[in-house]
């Protein structure tokens, strides 16, 4: 399964959270027309690499169906990012 939402949670400055919800299925379908470029260019790399095209998709997609329950933190001094997906 696709994840369906990304969560984005910062400390600001004073030291309070702000959080954001990213649904994904919405911003794919605004970037689908950007993907129509892209599949040209991807075909033309993997022969140039000389890499199987349906094995490089089928790797994407594996990735793609691993990132649910992904959580990425980030800390550095008083700054910290927390990447969630769902």
């Amino acid at each position: 399964m696709i994840p369906q939402l990304v969560t984005i949670r910062h400390r600001r400055p004073d030291g309070r959270w702000r959080r954001r919800y990213v649904p994904v299925l919405p911003v794919l379908l605004l970037l689908a027309p950007l993907l129509l470029l892209a599949v040209p260019v991807a075909l033309v790399a993997c022969l140039v690499a000389r890499v199987n095209p349906a094995a490089a998709l089928r790797g994407v997609g594996q990735v793609l169906c691993s990132l649910p329950g992904t959580r990425i933190e980030i800390a550095q001094g008083r700054k910290a990012l927390l990447v969630s997906v769902r």
